[in-house]
């Protein structure tokens, strides 16, 4: 009974396990390669959009495109100053895609797609935030990269033009520590949906 009751329970909620299942691969792929590479991205992306039309009209392809877009305003900062790849923003603009369909699926319906997408991203900032620490800890290099950090802050408040933060970053790209923060951003998001219950 209680085996039946779990498969019955996987099939409802299978938008949010897909979603789990691309972001655990993601975040393997991102471990190896230090990248998300736009075959994995792209396709979660517009089958969010897709599925999400067919399921709710007009009204979910809405949600849809719009957490999207918010997965990509909450990381393109970050992208911008060199802080991470264009293929994590990817990631999580996918997990935008499908945000509205997964809330139905797991009958909560009433929660903002946005503000699920808002709480997924801080989770995944605080593991990300963890995780540059103990990599920085690791190599004994602290001092070298609180001093990087303090200079980016620096740049960002003296600079400020998008652009020119864009290049100065791809120049000190070779010499930061990359953090593969398809991981944290798997993390954070998994764990999102294990605190709103919407695996189970």
């Amino acid at each position: 009974m209680q085996f039946d009751s779990m498969q019955e329970s996987f099939v409802q909620h299978w938008p949010v396990w897909l979603t789990t299942a691309l972001l655990v691969w993601a975040a393997v792929i991102d471990g190896i390669q230090l990248k998300v590479p736009n075959w994995l991205t792209f396709p979660m992306i517009i089958s969010g959009w897709v599925v999400s039309g067919l399921m709710f009209g007009w009204v979910g392809l809405a949600w849809s495109i719009g957490g999207s877009v918010i997965g990509l305003v909450l990381l393109l900062p970050a992208y911008a100053i060199g802080g991470m790849g264009a293929g994590d923003v990817k990631l999580l603009a996918g997990v935008g895609a499908w945000m509205y369909v997964m809330l139905d699926a797991t009958s909560i319906a009433e929660v903002n797609p946005a503000m699920a997408m808002f709480y997924a991203f801080a989770i995944s900032t605080i593991i990300g935030a963890v995780m540059a620490v103990l990599m920085v800890l690791k190599r004994k290099a602290w001092g070298k990269h609180s001093s990087q950090f303090w200079m980016l802050l620096d740049e960002i408040k003296s600079v400020g033009n998008p652009t020119q933060l864009a290049e100065r970053a791809a120049v000190r790209k070779p010499t930061m520590l990359l953090l593969p923060y398809g991981i944290p951003i798997a993390i954070g998001t998994i764990g999102y949906f294990a605190w709103m219950g919407m695996l189970l």
